[in-house]
């Protein structure tokens, strides 16, 4: 073997490690690009002789992107534009003696680049001793111009790329990380099935670093169907389906994936399975537009691991909304249950109530007032506004003429009781929940604007704001439906009352929105 050959056998083992990892060139993943490699010298010929012997080399089959900049300062203003650039080719002695090495330390401190691999190339090694600046510059290798044969120049061009796509990966790898951990944090405040499975695909669709298209599927343990959870881009109208159908071009592949009950990685389509400990299976099926990339691949398995939890707790979480639906539900229900007339007087005023203070929320009134968590549980709070009527004696509630002053005086301290029970019951909980406001909804709902109500007289905003909205809510349904000592108001002539009692009796902000909500959707004060 001649001298020649040696060499080339001595650098080509940098090409010999992972050769299975080679792909086609002519994907376009992130991974696929072409590596992006920085000329900086203030000599063309230099530029010219570097692109003549780097013009056909490639690295795990991607090719080499050459970029030209002939000083320090344009070099800088490359660097800063543009992404990905995995090596730089760096001349010390530019427009001043050191105009290399500032380029260096400023790609460091003030690019903050870190990964980018730096080779010092220059053509008087004595202008910049090769111990001092290792040593007191943050580069990857110093050569002389005379020593970088075309060998040699693509010996240390293959070891910048490799060592530059390690740093790259562990970069990504912190990054997709960082995106698990905050998502799945995010995911865990989602109460709705359909939400928490669109934030899913919206976090693999960040992990990924793409919008992908995807599509999210639960199996139902007892009938073994799937269930088409949610869905995004181009498979969005699946949403709309119940089932996955069977003709799906996703479908061999999802369906590979619950009988083998693992990931599957078939290009074009990627499927995901998660199973839980509460023996749930899910699969998350998405199409990038590319092959993913072993660390992708990682990526995403962590976080089906870290989230397979989450699917748990959602369910749980589900369960438990459910019983305190039930439990609001059966106390109401034992507060009218002697006023058969009133029976889905609740659940109207539920339903309204939250429509009113979602909208409100969107309107952007009373925004230290409309928390996201009052806006989440005042529908089931309202529930319990008169639920102080269990002290109310039959021959009061049920009376279907006016009241006496005494007998008017006696039902208007169910919203004292109404009060006092729930707040004994919130204080047994921590912190803020529906109890709460319950609490303030049972005890202030007959209060007025102007101050003309009772139990205390409350006055504009000192009435706390879910009592404001179940206020209104509570006359709008109750004239609109027959009551004991009345016959229903038609529906205009309610209307005109609310109106005209707008500012006195009701806060004018949630009548305006009243308003709003009803001509959005007519059947809000229906019996729906």
């Amino acid at each position: 073997m001649d001298d020649t050959t040696a060499a080339e056998a001595d650098d080509n083992w940098l090409l010999e490690e992972d050769e299975d990892d080679v792909a086609p060139a002519n994907l376009a993943a992130p991974d696929q690009r072409s590596w992006r490699v920085l000329i900086v010298d203030d000599d063309q010929d230099v530029h010219a002789v570097t692109r003549l012997a780097l013009r056909n080399v490639s690295f795990k089959g991607r090719e080499l992107e050459l970029f030209s900049a002939y000083s320090g300062r344009e070099a800088y203003e490359i660097l800063g534009n543009t992404p990905d650039i995995a090596l730089v080719l760096l001349d010390v002695v530019m427009e001043t003696d050191d105009a290399g090495l500032l380029l260096a330390r400023r790609i460091r401190e003030e690019l903050h680049n870190t990964i980018v691999r730096v080779v010092l190339r220059t053509g008087q090694p004595g202008q910049a001793p090769e111990q001092r600046v290792i040593i007191e510059y943050d580069i990857n290798d110093y050569k002389a111009k005379t020593e970088l044969t075309t060998q040699k120049l693509f010996t240390t061009v293959i070891s910048a790329l490799r060592a530059y796509e390690s740093l790259n990966m562990l970069e990504r790898s912190r990054i997709g990380l960082g995106k698990i951990l905050a998502g799945a944090t995010n995911l865990y405040q989602i109460h709705s099935l359909r939400e928490f499975a669109s934030g899913v695909l919206n976090q693999v669709s960040a992990i990924l670093d793409v919008g992908a298209d995807g599509v999210l599927c639960l199996m139902q343990v007892d009938t073994g169907e799937t269930t088409v959870v949610a869905a995004t881009g181009g498979y969005a109208p699946l949403a709309a389906t119940e089932q996955m159908p069977a003709d799906h071009p996703l479908w061999p592949t999802i369906a590979k994936a619950f009988a083998e009950k693992r990931s599957q990685f078939e290009h074009p389509a990627n499927v995901l399975f998660i199973h839980t400990q509460e023996n749930r299976e899910v699969a998350i099926s998405v199409t990038p537009p590319w092959p993913l990339a072993q660390i992708q691949r990682d990526l995403l398995e962590v976080f089906c691991q870290r989230i397979a939890a989450a699917f748990d707790n959602l369910y749980i979480f589900g369960q438990l909304r459910k019983a305190q639906e039930a439990t609001v539900v059966a106390l109401a229900d034992l507060a009218e249950f002697r006023d058969s007339g009133t029976g889905s007087h609740v659940r109207r005023v539920q339903r309204l109530s939250s429509a009113i203070a979602a909208r409100m929320k969107e309107r952007g009134v009373y925004e230290d007032e409309l928390t996201p968590q009052l806006v989440d549980m005042i529908g089931l709070a309202s529930i319990l506004h008169d639920v102080g009527k269990v002290a109310t004696p039959d021959h009061i509630l049920l009376k279907p003429g006016l009241h006496t002053p005494e007998e008017r005086s006696q039902m208007q301290n169910h919203a004292g009781v109404g009060r006092a029970i729930l707040e004994r019951a919130a204080n047994m909980v921590d912190g803020v929940s529906y109890l709460t406001y319950g609490a303030q909804i049972a005890g202030c709902h007959h209060e007025h604007f102007d101050g003309r109500g009772y139990p205390n007289g409350l006055t504009g905003r000192a009435i706390p704001i879910a009592a404001r909205i179940v206020a209104v809510v509570d006359v709008f349904d109750s004239l609109l439906h027959e009551r004991p000592y009345k016959e229903p108001w038609p529906h205009p002539e309610v209307l005109a009352y609310i109106r005209e009692r707008s500012g006195a009796q009701f806060d004018p902000e949630v009548v305006q929105t009243l308003f709003e909500v009803i001509e959005r959707d007519p059947t809000f004060g229906q019996d729906v």
